[in-house]
């Protein structure tokens, strides 16, 4: 079977990929599309309010797939933080066996219940030193993600290119690498640095399963690698979304040195919610990777895996062969 490393293996999935966490989007169809594809689709835990409201959409995945799914538990500043260790529970009560962890802190607490209840845990973050950490409380994987990356990106600015191949030397414990990877020629590359998987969120925005209106998709496709913009970095938060009105205006209150309060209200989740459903696409602001200049078509997430898949596959024998 292709490309079958220490992260298939040990997660029980057929590629080496994770469909990254996107909130509002990475919800239960979206998840279960990317765990019967072959990758390793991950829930977003932050987007459900209540403790309630999550288990239902976790017994949801568990109902479109028998293939294993990931729940991210999300430790970033919010207007609306959820009970993390609440969650954890729920997720160890529904059988899930693997968690991601993500944020600007070390999730010790997290990776210490984990550990008890068997759930293997994946951190994803920036740097070295974030990921020596990581390994020292007991996740079982890191992911790194370099400055390319859409979504959460730290402070150290460092490339995928230059990123993923230090922290698989000064780990020894498997790495999924990411940040600006958005085909086959990425995916390879990431593995050719040494990554046991590699993790990919712009590509699948424009997949038919991807829950965000029409409008939106078309104006990502139209999108080239210029068109990405680094926003909260004064809130210590920094993301790279996609370069549009509300991430410009996101952008000048920073500039103004407005409060974290208005600036957090600028990115919300609402008007997120209003460009995700209305088309409105000025509306909130989308994390989005420079790699978004790659993606081209609307089409099923299946077909866009296999696709990266196939890519990587036959650039692999040309490089054998010649």
């Amino acid at each position: 079977m292709m490309f079958q490393t220490d992260i298939t293996r040990m997660f029980g999935i057929k590629y080496p990929i994770v469909v990254g966490t996107m909130a509002h989007l990475s919800c239960a169809e979206m998840v279960a599309a990317a765990s019967n594809a072959g990758a390793l689709g991950v829930l977003s835990s932050a987007t459900f309010l209540t403790g309630e409201a999550f288990r239902n959409e976790v017994k949801k995945v568990k109902d479109l797939t028998d293939r294993p799914f990931a729940v991210n538990l999300n430790l970033f500043p919010s207007m609306k933080p959820i009970d993390n260790m609440e969650y954890l529970e729920i997720i160890a009560d529904e059988g899930i066996k693997i968690i991601e962890t993500s944020g600007n802190k070390a999730p010790e607490e997290i990776a210490k219940k984990a550990k008890e209840h068997g759930i293997l845990m994946i951190h994803k973050c920036v740097g070295v030193r974030y990921a020596l950490k990581a390994q020292s409380i007991g996740a079982a994987v890191v992911t790194v993600v370099g400055y390319e990356n859409g979504g959460a990106t730290g402070t150290l600015d460092i490339t995928t290119l230059c990123l993923v191949p230090r922290v698989v030397d000064a780990l020894n414990i498997p790495v999924i690498g990411g940040g600006g990877v958005a085909d086959g020629r990425g995916f390879l590359a990431l593995l050719a640095l040494g990554a046991h998987g590699v993790i990919m969120g712009t590509p699948f925005l424009v997949a038919e399963e991807c829950p965000i209106h029409r409008n939106l998709k078309e104006a990502l496709i139209r999108a080239t690698e210029l068109d990405t913009m680094i926003v909260m970095r004064g809130i210590k938060n920094s993301h790279r979304v996609w370069t549009n009105e509300a991430s410009k205006k996101v952008a000048e209150l920073e500039r103004q040195q407005a409060g974290i309060e208005d600036i957090i209200h600028a990115a919300s989740g609402e008007r997120v919610q209003k460009m995700y459903r209305n088309g409105d696409v000025n509306a909130g602001i989308i994390s989005c990777g420079q790699g978004v200049g790659l993606i081209k078509k609307i089409r099923p997430l299946k077909e866009i895996i296999e696709e990266i898949v196939f890519q990587a596959d036959e650039l692999r024998r040309h490089l054998v062969a010649s």
